[in-house]
Order: C-alpha cells, then sequence, then structure tokens
C-alpha cells in the first residue's frame, strides 16, 4: 500500500469501528450457545477463510480448532475433505453446506446440498450452521479486505 493509504490493521480497526467488533463477537457468542459442536464450527470456519483467502482468520481458527480438539490430521486434509474417509456425515454435510455459502456469488447451493444438510442437522441447527458460515464470511471480508496480518500463534 502506498504512504497515502496506509493499511488499516486489526488493532486500527479495533479502535476505529468497535462497535462492529462487539456486534460480530456478539452474535458469535449466540451462535457458540445454539448448541453446535465446537470442533464442527471451528472446521466450518477453517475451511471458508481458506477459501476466502483470509490468512488472518485462517491462523486465528486454526488455532482455536487445535484447541477444540480437531485433529492436526483433520487440519492437513481439510482443504480435501471429500477424499478424506475420517470426516463424519454431519461434517461432510457441513464442510459442503460451508463451501455452498461462501462459494455462492459463483452458483447457489445445490438441492442435493441443502437436502444433505437437513438430512444431518435439525431446522434449529441448519440455521445456527448457516449463521456460523454468514459470519466467518463477513470476517474474511473485513480481515482479508483491510489485509490484517496474521497474528504469531505460540
Amino acid at each position: 500500500m502506498s504512504a497515502q493509504h496506509p493499511q488499516l490493521g486489526w488493532q486500527e480497526f479495533l479502535a476505529t469501528a468497535p462497535e462492529v467488533v462487539a456486534t460480530l463477537r456478539a452474535l458469535n457468542q449466540v451462535i457458540a450457545e445454539a448448541g453446535l459442536e465446537k470442533p464442527l464450527t471451528e472446521l466450518l470456519k477453517v475451511r471458508a477463510s481458506q477459501l476466502n483467502g483470509c490468512a488472518f482468520c485462517l491462523a486465528l481458527h486454526l488455532d482455536f480448532a487445535r484447541k477444540a480438539g480437531v485433529s492436526q490430521q483433520a487440519l492437513d486434509l481439510l482443504p480435501t475433505w471429500r477424499e478424506a474417509a475420517l470426516f463424519t456425515a454431519r461434517e461432510r454435510a457441513a464442510l459442503e453446506w460451508t463451501e455452498a455459502l461462501t462459494l455462492m456469488a459463483q452458483q447457489r447451493p445445490a438441492d442435493e446440498v441443502c437436502e444433505g444438510v437437513y438430512r444431518q442437522f435439525s431446522h434449529r441447527e441448519v440455521a445456527f450452521l448457516t449463521s456460523a458460515v454468514a459470519l466467518i464470511n463477513a470476517w474474511n471480508r473485513i480481515a482479508g479486505g483491510l489485509r490484517f496480518a496474521p497474528a504469531a500463534v505460540s
């Protein structure tokens, strides 16, 4: 970026738009309390961040996924989850839903994808799963668009 247009980093975004951060964090808390498994929601956040090319969110959610108990093998194979037998039917449906929603500007989610997610999740769960995907996509656009630098993960 040029000297005329400095990069807006995470800390400056937080200081500049605290209401946005607070609102998105509040939505995250509502989703977290909805009953979806934490490892599952972290998997979908990692996958959406991979698809969106958001290094900041990817680094953050890889760390959260490990802390939530997602295996390193699952994280390593996540980009090729369709070929990896270690993902459950529920995880597969959530990942397929995540990809369909994240990429819906290219193509609307197919009927088979919608049917698949409803086979594995209740209507309430689909509502919160969809909200989780929407939220990580919002964060990806903020962090990726503003080019937040990934934090060093310890």
